[in-house]
């Protein structure tokens, strides 16, 4: 097994006791299309390939994965607050919390969709959110934090990062699009822009994760900045992969954990 290259941290999640990391697609075993660290359990990779790559971000967070408790995502806002890992099995959900119980490598798959890594050192919780449009607006933000709340995470000493997504700059729609966010979510108007043609726009779904983040009273939220579509060599993207006409496309893993 090889050692993988550093994950992109925040220093907002630099705190004792807490461990983090938006791992890249940077390392891993996979080839082809799926070339690097593609830890997408529901791609069409080789499934030898994937397991190997889980162990690497496994290892790499200090654990085994038996550790990783992670969903079989469905762009919900079913939230699993849990004081045990999944190991293989993978309930259905968008977003896993963890308290005062070290070691379980809380865990969400992206590729352009938000993923958000949630810290509240406080109440000795942690927590990995998948935000893609439609969790964001079905609100799996909202969902995870007022769990965390009940459990004794206050709003405002809660850490949120976002991790590599796709930006504004990448991320075109049409106008139906937007039209379902406006009667779906009041405020979100703010987050599209005209795109190049009259009946396109320019969607910001980091704006919109951070604004609901903001919302929500999270005392301390940032993003990364890094847009999963313009960098192909560092990041995995779904979007990409249909641009270019390819049949799949891998997916890259966030961690938080408890030490």
């Amino acid at each position: 097994m090889t050692d993988l290259p550093t994950p992109i941290t925040h220093p907002l999640l630099d705190i004792p006791g807490i461990r983090h990391g938006f791992f890249t697609r940077e390392g891993g075993v996979s080839t082809g299309i799926y070339k690097g660290l593609n830890t997408g359990v529901g791609s069409s990779d080789d499934p030898d390939a994937v397991r190997e790559n889980r162990a690497l971000v496994a290892a790499a967070m200090g654990g085994t994965p038996d550790d990783f408790a992670a969903c079989y995502q469905i762009h919900s806002d079913i939230v699993h607050m849990t004081d045990q890992p999944f190991g293989d099995e993978r309930p259905e959900g968008d977003a896993v919390i963890a308290v005062e119980v070290p070691g379980i490598l809380c865990a969400v798959l992206t590729a352009d969709c938000a993923p958000i890594l949630i810290a509240n050192p406080r109440a000795g919780m942690v927590a990995a959110v998948h935000a893609g449009w439609k969790g964001a607006v079905g609100g799996v933000i909202e969902a995870t934090l007022r769990q965390m709340k009940e459990s004794g995470a206050e709003h405002d000493q809660t850490i949120a990062v976002v991790g590599p997504t796709i930006a504004q700059a990448s991320y075109e729609v049409d106008e139906a699009f937007e039209e379902r966010f406006l009667h779906q979510s009041s405020g979100s108007g703010q987050f599209f822009i005209m795109g190049k043609q009259p009946d396109r726009r320019q969607f910001d779904l980091p704006g919109l994760v951070m604004w609901k983040l903001e919302c929500a009273g999270v005392g301390q939220i940032a993003w990364t900045g890094h847009d999963t579509l313009v960098d192909p060599d560092r990041f995995y993207s779904n979007r990409r992969a249909h641009l270019s006409g390819e049949p799949d496309f891998g997916r890259m893993m966030s961690v938080i954990t408890l030490e």
